[in-house]
C-alpha cells in the first residue's frame, strides 16, 4: 500500500541544546548588554535585527572579527530604501580573499578534496593554500591582471577553482565561475580556467572542444589556462585553442627569485567579488553583480549565529562551481572551518558515496539538495545501519523545498539528533532569507526561522502581509548580500524590473511561502512564476508535490498551468512513476482524493498524465516555468541550463493538452 498523506499539527523533530552556549546565544547577549536591550529569545532579536539594522549589522561587524585595514564611517544610511541599492560600510577598506585565508594554524587542513571513483583524498592546509593563492596572483599580476578584470573558471568543484577564485578576489578582479554558454561573452574576461575534461557518473566529458567555441566568442581575452585534471597533459592538445598555456606553465611566470608574497588590495567594501548567472531556463541570464564585503558580511552571519560554525567544523556541501551554494561554501574558510570539495556524482560508485566521506574525514555539517535526500529515500538507504555518523551535527538542505516526509526519513533513517536545516534563498542574494537556526526546535516541513537582519514577509496581491496563508517572498529593508548592480544594465531598468515592478519599493523575490505565526517557520510553495491559480485559487506547486510524492508508486513530479486561449487556467499534474511500479487509473483517483483531502476540490489538477522524464536546472531545480512554454507551443533557447534538456521534448505535442 503507499504511504497516503495526513495532515499534521506542527510536530518537533529536534530540540537545541539547553546550555545555550552557542554563537547565537552569545551574539544575542553581547547586543542586550552594549544595547542596553532586553532580548529574550531568538523572536526578540530577530524583530530588532530587522527594525534596527543598521545598529544590527554594526554589532555583527563587530562581533565577527571582519579583517579591514580601514573602519567604516557610516554602516548605512537609512533613510534610502532597498530600491536605492544604498552603500554598507561606508569608507571602510578590506579583502575578501584575506579574510578568508586569516586562519593563523598553518598546519590545519582548509581543503579536502574527492573525486568521483577515486580513493584518494588530496589534502591542503592553510599555509598551502596562501602559497598557492600566492603563486597564482603573482601570474596573473605579471600578465597584467588588474583591479576590476573579470576572471572566469570553466571549472569542476576542485582545489584549483578555490585557489584560483582567491587570487582573483585578493587582486580585485573579479570572478565568475559557470556553464559556459550562461554568459561569458557578457562580461569579456580577461582570463579563463579550464580543466580538459571531467568526469561524472562513470562517463569523460570533454570541455575542450566547447572551451574552443567559447574562446571564438571572446576578443579580450589574453589567456586560457588548461588544467590536466583527467589526463595527463602529455595527452592533451592544446594547440586549436588561442592564447592557451597549461597552468604549470602559466603558475611559472610568477615565481620569481624567491616565493611570491601574499598581497591583499584593500578595496571598499562594495566592490564587486563574484559575478553570478540567473537560471537562464526563460531567456538569456541576468549577471548579478555582488559585493565582497556584502558576500563576506552576510556568509559569515548565516555560519557564525544561524550554523554555529567554529574552525572544528569539517563542512561539505554537494554543489557544483557555477551554484551560489560554492560561494557560500568556500566562505567557511573565514571561520577557520575545514571545507570538502567533492567532484562527481553523489550516486556513484554507490548511493553511500557522501555518508562514506562523513565516516572517513569526520564530516560535522553535510549540505545537499532536497532532491538528493527523496532519491535516497526512494533507494530505501538506512545510513544509520551502515555508517557511524558520530561527527555529523548539521544535514542542509536547499535548491526546492523540502517535504514533509524527508525530515520523518532523514530522523528515522540518517540520524535522530541532527540538526535538519532547510534553508531557502537564491543566487539573487548569493545566500538565504531563511534557514537554520541552533537555538530552535526544527518543526517536520517548516524551514525553522527567517534569518538575523532579513525583513521577510509573506504578502497578498494587494501588498499586504499574510500570516499563516500563502504569499509572495518579500524582503522590505536592505541587505548589504543584494546585488549592485547587473553586468551591462546602465541605467539599472533590468534591476528594477527583476525584484521590484510587483511592489514598489520592496524587493519581490520570486517565491511562493508561508509564514507559520506560531512556530515562525516557513513552508515555501514554490515559485511565484510557477504560481497555480484555477478557478480563483491560488496555490504553489509544492502544495501537491508534498502530497503527490509521498505516495512510494511516485518518484517525481511535475505540475504545471495550462492556458486556452480565452486565458483560462487548468492544472496538469505529471506523473513519473517509481521503478517496478505501473502508472493507473486507481493510482490517479487515490491521488486526487489525498489531494481534495489535504487541500480541497478547487486543488485537484484537471488532468494527471503520466511521464518519462522531469526537466531539472544543472543545480537539481525542477523547471516548471519551462515546460509550461513547452505545453504553450514555445520553444526554450538557453538548453545549457538544463541538466537534461532531452526531457523538455517530452512535452510537445501531447494528444491530451491539445482541445482545451
Amino acid at each position: 500500500m503507499s504511504r497516503e498523506p495526513e495532515i499534521m499539527e506542527s510536530q518537533v523533530m529536534w530540540e537545541p541544546d539547553t546550555k545555550r552556549n552557542t554563537h547565537m546565544d552569545r551574539f544575542r547577549a553581547a547586543v542586550a548588554s552594549s544595547c542596553g536591550l532586553r532580548l529574550a529569545n531568538y523572536d526578540d532579536l530577530y524583530q530588532w535585527s530587522v527594525e534596527s539594522f543598521s545598529d544590527f549589522w554594526a554589532e555583527f561587524w563587530k562581533y565577527s572579527n571582519i579583517v579591514c585595514s580601514r573602519l567604516y564611517d557610516e554602516v548605512v544610511d537609512t533613510s534610502k530604501s532597498i530600491v536605492d541599492v544604498p552603500e554598507w560600510f561606508k569608507g571602510s577598506r578590506l579583502n575578501y580573499a584575506e579574510n578568508l585565508l586569516r586562519h593563523k594554524d598553518n598546519d590545519k587542513i582548509a581543503l579536502y578534496a574527492a573525486k568521483e571513483g577515486k580513493e584518494e583524498i588530496v589534502k591542503v592546509t592553510f599555509e598551502e593554500l596562501r602559497q598557492a593563492v600566492a603563486l597564482y596572483a603573482a601570474a596573473m599580476r605579471k600578465m597584467g591582471v588588474k583591479v576590476g578584470d573579470r576572471i572566469v573558471g570553466y571549472l569542476p568543484n576542485s582545489i584549483h577553482a578555490v585557489e584560483a577564485m582567491l587570487a582573483a578576489a585578493s587582486i580585485g578582479a573579479i570572478w565568475s565561475s559557470t556553464s559556459p554558454d550562461f554568459g561569458f561573452s557578457q562580461i569579456q574576461p580577461k582570463l579563463i580556467f579550464s580543466v580538459e575534461a571531467v568526469i561524472y557518473n562513470g562517463k569523460e566529458h570533454n570541455h575542450l572542444e566547447k572551451l574552443l567555441n567559447v574562446v571564438k566568442g571572446l576578443p579580450d581575452i589574453k589567456k586560457v589556462v588548461v588544467i590536466p585534471y583527467v589526463s595527463s597533459r602529455e595527452t592533451i592538445d592544446i594547440s586549436r585553442i588561442p592564447n592557451s598555456v597549461f597552468l604549470e606553465d602559466f603558475l611559472a611566470t610568477g615565481k620569481g627569485d624567491q616565493a611570491p608574497q601574499l598581497e591583499f588590495e584593500q578595496l571598499p567594501f562594495s566592490h564587486p567579488l563574484f559575478i553570478m548567472y540567473s537560471s537562464g531556463t526563460t531567456g538569456a541570464p541576468k549577471c548579478m553583480v555582488h559585493s565582497a564585503g556584502g558576500t563576506l558580511i552576510q556568509h559569515l552571519k548565516e555560519h557564525i549565529l544561524h550554523g554555529n560554525m567554529t574552525s572544528n567544523d569539517i563542512i561539505m556541501y554537494y554543489t557544483t562551481t557555477g551554484w551560489m551554494m560554492w560561494n557560500w561554501l568556500v566562505t567557511a574558510l573565514a571561520t577557520g572551518a575545514s571545507v570538502v570539495l567533492y567532484d562527481g556524482s553523489p550516486l556513484i560508485p554507490s548511493p553511500n558515496v557522501l555518508w562514506d566521506l562523513t565516516d572517513r574525514l569526520g564530516i560535522t555539517i553535510l549540505g545537499t539538495g532536497a532532491k538528493w535526500l527523496s532519491v535516497l529515500e526512494e533507494k530505501n538507504l538506512k545510513p544509520c545501519e551502515t555508517h557511524n555518523l558520530q561527527t555529523l551535527h548539521t544535514i542542509l538542505s536547499t535548491g526546492s523545498p523540502l517535504k514533509s516526509q524527508s525530515y520523518e526519513y532523514v530522523y528515522k533513517h540518517i540520524k535522530s539528533s541532527v540538526l535538519l536545516g532547510s534553508i531557502s534563498g537564491g543566487t539573487d542574494i548569493i545566500s538565504c532569507f531563511m534557514g537554520q537556526n541552533v537555538t530552535i526546535p526544527v518543526y517536520k516541513g517548516e524551514i525553522q526561522a527567517r534569518n538575523l537582519g532579513m525583513a521577510v514577509e509573506a504578502w497578498n496581491d494587494e501588498g499586504k502581509p499574510v500570516w499563516g496563508e500563502s504569499g509572495e517572498l518579500v524582503c522590505t529593508k536592505p541587505i548589504p548580500c543584494q546585488p549592485t548592480h547587473f553586468w551591462n544594465d546602465e541605467n539599472g531598468n533590468k534591476y528594477r524590473k527583476a525584484y521590484f515592478s510587483k511592489f514598489p519599493g520592496v524587493w519581490a523575490h520570486g517565491d511562493y511561502c508561508k509564514i507559520n505565526p506560531k512556530t515562525g517557520g516557513i513552508v515555501m510553495l514554490g515559485r511565484s512564476d510557477g504560481t497555480l491559480n484555477p478557478n480563483g485559487v491560488r496555490f504553489g506547486s509544492s502544495e501537491i508535490y508534498n502530497i503527490v510524492e509521498a505516495f512510494e508508486e511516485v518518484s517525481d513530479s511535475l505540475c504545471v498551468p495550462q492556458y486556452n486561449k480565452d486565458g483560462e487556467e487548468r492544472v496538469i499534474l505529471f506523473l513519473k512513476m517509481a521503478l517496478n511500479h505501473a502508472f493507473s487509473k486507481d493510482l490517479v483517483k487515490r491521488i486526487q482524493d489525498a489531494i481534495r483531502r489535504a487541500l480541497s476540490a478547487r486543488h485537484v489538477p484537471s488532468l494527471i498524465l503520466e511521464t518519462k522524464g522531469i526537466p531539472y536546472t544543472i543545480n537539481g531545480k525542477k523547471v516548471e516555468v519551462a515546460v509550461k512554454q513547452v505545453i504553450a507551443g514555445k520553444e526554450v533557447e538557453q538548453r545549457g541550463a538544463f541538466s537534461n534538456p532531452e526531457t523538455l521534448d517530452l512535452y510537445r505535442n501531447i494528444p491530451e493538452l491539445q482541445n482545451f
